[in-house]
């Protein structure tokens, strides 16, 4: 059996019989001490990361489950990868029923803290942030899990990421609330997932505020049940600064909230303001793909009552200025692009105006559009499908001090 150094073995404070507090605390050889915590973690351990600034040159990982990483505080205790001599992740977690809270990554080299096929995780009060501003070399995600069952991100930072600065992708059972998404190319996005409730969070200064998602081609397909509620979704006015080529690159500066190939969709109660292109974007995926089991197309998407403030003045996207001029000075709130069938593609509460590209067909050339204004049907009965969408609430637990 190999022997643990005398100095690990001093930080090991034992907190019951099956569960310890592992202390990391900032300073010389800060690196290895912490990669070697995360490494003897077990479940039920808490690897508590003291205050202060940890200058980091490699990233670190989480293999064991039911661990808790916690630091004492979202501003206090900062994980620095400015010098970091590789490209991946700031923070790895591959483990089960793992809480991550109250620290910060700051300038990793590729996503900040990811989580694959990580069940029920937690994230809550993390910061994940590129100083710099906004740069086609900051990594691509902040908040980053995917292929995980049960999601709760809860009170989180994300600025300054290349892609998404909060993505839950191919993923289910998740919840993204009370958190803020600033300056990122797309702020929140839930991609190829199911029920996800996305609520209570402020979204600004993005490229494009909320983006849910379908695209072909990755191991879970068929996003859907969504519902997007009660968020503030302003003045997301950022030039595109992903990476030539990515998906999200071609995302218009100033797109407030984009439906895009997903299933029930529904939003409700945000408060869209200062968006310059759309307040709301219900689109087809436009790009060629040979995926048989994909559907390009938006379905069951309704825009029930929200709250529109003054968006869609200057929208970037071919002869906007004249479209403008004709909407008497501002677009409607919805933009459709016109594919699909009214009521089954798509729903419109009563006083939401709306125009179509009318588009003739997946994959069209913009140009061929013919913009007009649109009259759409208004959502039947309240759906019921989203009232179990979420996080499970067992995961609240582990938000208490």
């Amino acid at each position: 059996m190999k022997l643990l150094p005398a100095s690990l073995l001093a930080m090991l404070a034992v907190t019951s019989a099956h569960a310890r507090t592992i202390e990391v605390a900032a300073g010389e050889g800060a690196q290895a001490r912490l990669q070697e915590a995360l490494i003897l973690a077990q479940p039920g351990d808490v690897v508590a990361i003291g205050p202060g600034r940890f200058t980091l040159t490699d990233g670190l990982s989480l293999d064991a489950s039911g661990v808790t990483v916690r630091g004492a505080g979202i501003d206090a205790t900062v994980l620095d990868f400015t010098g970091q001599l590789g490209a991946g992740e700031g923070l790895l977690v591959t483990g089960d029923d793992v809480t991550l809270r109250d620290f910060a990554v700051e300038n990793a080299k590729g996503d900040a803290i990811k989580s694959k096929g990580a069940d029920r995780i937690v994230y809550h009060r993390v910061r994940a942030e590129w100083t710099g501003g906004p740069k086609e070399t900051n990594g691509a995600y902040g908040i980053y899990p995917v292929e995980s069952t049960g999601v709760l991100i809860d009170g989180v930072i994300a600025k300054g990421a290349s892609d998404a600065g909060i993505y839950v992708g191919q993923s289910k059972d998740i919840t993204v609330r009370n958190s803020i998404a600033d300056g990122n190319v797309a702020g929140i996005e839930i991609e190829n997932s199911r029920n996800a409730i996305v609520h209570g969070n402020f979204v600004t200064r993005n490229t494009g505020g909320i983006l849910v998602f379908d695209l072909p081609n990755l191991p879970v397909m068929g996003g859907g049940d969504v519902l997007v509620r009660d968020n503030l979704v302003v003045a997301n006015d950022t030039p595109n600064f992903a990476p030539k080529g990515n998906i999200v690159a071609s995302v218009r500066r100033g797109t407030g909230i984009m439906v895009m190939a997903n299933d029930r969709v529904t939003l409700r109660g945000n408060t869209i303001d200062g968006n310059p292109t759309s307040a709301v974007m219900v689109i087809t995926y436009p790009r060629p793909f040979e995926d048989k089991t994909y559907n390009p197309s938006p379905r069951q998407v309704t825009i029930a009552e929200n709250t529109f403030g003054r968006n869609g003045y200057d929208p970037q996207i071919d002869g906007g200025a004249a479209l403008v001029r004709a909407f008497g000075g501002q677009l409607p709130p919805v933009l459709w692009d016109g594919l699909g069938t009214p009521g089954a593609t798509l729903a419109v509460a009563p006083g939401i105006g709306a125009w179509s590209l009318n588009l003739p067909a997946q994959g069209a050339d913009p140009a061929t559009a013919k913009p007009t204004p649109v009259r759409l049907p208004a959502p039947g009965a309240p759906a019921t499908a989203l009232a179990s969408a979420g996080a499970p609430a067992s995961l609240d637990a582990r938000l208490a001090p």
